[in-house]
């Protein structure tokens, strides 16, 4: 895992936390096919909280990290919450959203050069022990 400033990461189930020129080979689509999106399967967990950990000791203190993914269930939320804390964020807008809207109010903010007003993700976890 690459970090510069700046970095963008996908969340990839079974490998983590991939940089987006992070070759997509067979193999790994299939890895990536079979792996659920659950945070009480080791496959998918285990990879993520790893790569978190190592983002959180790498950046900054005053560094800020945002989800641009789903934030109504613990998918995301239970495993990165207990590791980034206060400094994982989400778009306020994205809250109560679906998938397809979230990529349209992202594709609009950029076409109009405008940031995303930003919430910190604690607030809204319903956080599971960290293991």
């Amino acid at each position: 895992m690459g970090l510069d400033a700046g970095s963008i990461l996908i969340i990839a189930p079974g490998f983590g936390l991939v940089s987006p020129e992070w070759p997509l080979t067979a193999e790994r689509l299939r890895r990536l096919a079979r792996t659920p999106v659950d945070p009480a399967r080791r496959a998918y967990s285990a990879p993520l909280r790893r790569h978190a950990r190592e983002l959180a000791a790498r950046l900054p203190a005053a560094a800020r990290i945002v989800l641009l993914g789903s934030i109504a269930t613990g998918k995301y939320l239970d495993l990165l919450v207990p590791i980034l804390g206060e400094r994982l964020l989400f778009p306020r807008a994205f809250a109560g959203t679906g998938d397809m809207r979230r990529g349209a109010m992202m594709l609009r903010a950029a076409a109009s050069g405008e940031e995303l007003e930003y919430a910190a993700a604690l607030r809204t976890a319903h956080v599971a022990a960290p293991s």
